[in-house]
């Protein structure tokens, strides 16, 4: 192995580690504020790629069916709630995201859906479809098991990934897709050429980064998310909504997963089931973490990346048998440097 190979496959470890690093944070995120070991997230990241290959291919992505039948359903559940409280105090809200936005969307799909618009107007549209199904999700599935154990949580978390694998069947087939790259070419960095497409994942993973640390660190709701990863019964106790904080971790996390899957679509081949293998590598990262760690979370991303991308040269037909057996002396490194802690009554 000489200079050369080492330095593709670093390459090829730091675009893969991004992407985890994306995951590995999106799941630390949804752990620490809701206490859900949020295994569907690789759902997400094959949502995302999907959805944007169907629309760039002229053809109507399923996933808007789903966001149509899920509003739907989210929408009459808000209802009989607020028929049971006799309060219909802020129900607009509720029939905007839950009805009027999938509306508004599957009725401007005809003009998106294989028209000649800019390959970044069709991102956000995805991301538009796509993003909500997080906060739905939530109010569907793990609202009324907010104050289960974690047990009980992880066990529904892979119900709702086979669900969610068995929908992305349904919607959008068997068939494998790619979405056209973001940059074209070539870029020299001193003696080594990378893609324009690595550039840009690099760039656009280190952006979302940095924003996720503004919005945590300077916005009201993102410091009500700190308080809720850091005590839930005293953010109640203070006035923030778990309920919302639930919501907007989901839907963070949506949003993440999806962006990362348009990542990648352009560089391997996505299929229905393809996210699943992703969001465990990004699980690894996050079990580095301690799922609790954003910067551990971060470094353990990077390191899965490189290492899986040297295993795939030295012995291909292991690399992921490398990669997670890699969890193996984490945990026992957990678990001998950590104390147990009771879960909130």
């Amino acid at each position: 192995m000489d200079s050369t190979i080492v330095l593709i496959l670093l390459q090829d470890g730091l675009l893969n580690g991004a992407i985890y690093a994306l995951l590995g944070l999106a799941l630390v995120l949804v752990f620490t504020v809701t206490r859900v070991i949020f295994i569907p997230q690789g759902e997400f990241v094959t949502y995302g790629a999907l959805t944007l290959a169907f629309i760039i291919n002229g053809r109507e992505p399923g996933t808007l069916k789903l966001l149509l039948i899920a509003g739907v359903l989210v929408f009459l559940l808000e209802l009989f709630s607020a028929i049971r409280n006799k309060t219909f105090e802020g129900f607009w809200r509720t029939i905007a995201w839950t009805l009027v936005l999938p509306v508004a969307l599957y009725l401007v799909s005809p003009y998106i859906v294989g028209g000649t618009i800019p390959l970044w107007l069709s991102v956000l549209y995805s991301l538009a479809i796509v993003v909500p199904l997080g906060p739905m999700l939530h109010r569907l599935v793990y609202q009324r098991l907010s104050e289960s154990s974690v047990l009980v949580l992880l066990i529904t978390s892979v119900a709702v990934h086979f669900a969610l694998t068995g929908l992305g069947l349904v919607f959008f087939g068997a068939e494998g897709w790619r979405t056209p790259a973001f940059l074209e070419g070539q870029v020299m960095l001193g003696d080594m050429s990378w893609s324009a497409q690595t550039i840009f994942v690099l760039l656009s993973c280190a952006v979302l980064i940095t924003g996720l640390w503004i919005f945590f660190g300077r916005t009201l709701y993102g410091r009500a998310l700190r308080a809720t990863a850091v005590n839930r019964r005293g953010a109640r106790l203070v006035g923030i909504s778990t309920i919302m904080a639930g919501r907007l971790s989901f839907g963070l996390a949506a949003a993440i997963g999806a962006f990362s899957g348009m990542l990648i679509a352009p560089v391997t081949t996505i299929y229905y089931d393809t996210g699943f293998l992703i969001g465990l590598k990004g699980f690894v990262a996050a079990i580095v973490g301690g799922l609790g760690s954003y910067p551990l979370t971060a470094i353990g991303a990077i390191f899965v990346g490189v290492l899986e991308a040297f295993a795939s040269f030295w012995a291909s037909a292991y690399k992921e048998v490398i990669v997670f057996t890699l969890i193996i002396p984490v945990l026992l490194w957990r678990s001998f440097s950590s104390r147990g802690v009771e879960d909130e009554d």
